[in-house]
């Protein structure tokens, strides 16, 4: 999704991810509907099993980076690994507040991977990240993603991350959303 700031990007996260209730309307992933105002259906956001990289990260600070990771539940073998694949194997142990704002975009990241999501929401994920590892981080949860046959929604203000994630792209502005 693209469109000027304020325009209502992040809301339209926040509905997927049932955090806003205030919205009418009908969001259905994946054949299952989560919430139709017509008929007071809402499934709560704990059983949409969504994973959700916001903008301001919201990283436990009382934790380190594994426990941030794990704290869906996440087996010891995964965090490892995904930390790996992230490239922040060597700040697990370290605390949010030590942590660079790349640095917690990947662990938000990594974060949302590890819930095993049926969904993959983005709000500007890589906007911390030089442009080698921006690609590189880019292709990774592309692949994740095609592998799992989970859909991502991505907010960016960034063409080449929407070129290497996004297969639709719509307009956000003006009160309404459209394909573009």
């Amino acid at each position: 999704m693209v469109g000027p700031s304020g325009a209502g990007k992040s809301t339209i996260l926040r509905i997927l991810a049932g955090v806003e209730r205030r919205a009418a309307g009908e969001v259905v992933v994946k054949g299952n509907c989560w919430q139709d105002t017509s008929d007071e259906t809402w499934v709560p956001s704990w059983k949409r099993r969504v994973g959700w990289v916001p903008q301001e990260t919201l990283l436990f600070p009382h934790l380190t980076v594994r426990e941030n990771l794990s704290y869906g539940g996440a087996l010891y073998d995964w965090v490892s690994e995904t930390a790996a694949l992230l490239q922040i194997r060597e700040l697990l142990d370290r605390r949010p507040r030590r942590l660079s704002g790349g640095e917690r975009q990947r662990v938000a990241l990594g974060r949302a991977l590890l819930s095993r999501p049926r969904l993959l929401l983005l709000d500007e994920p890589f906007s911390a990240l030089d442009r080698s590892l921006r690609v590189e981080l880019s292709q990774l949860v592309s692949d994740w993603a095609l592998d799992r046959s989970v859909p991502i929604v991505l907010v960016s203000h960034d063409e080449e991350d929407a070129k290497w994630l996004a297969n639709e792209r719509w307009l956000v502005g003006g009160g309404g959303l459209r394909r573009e």
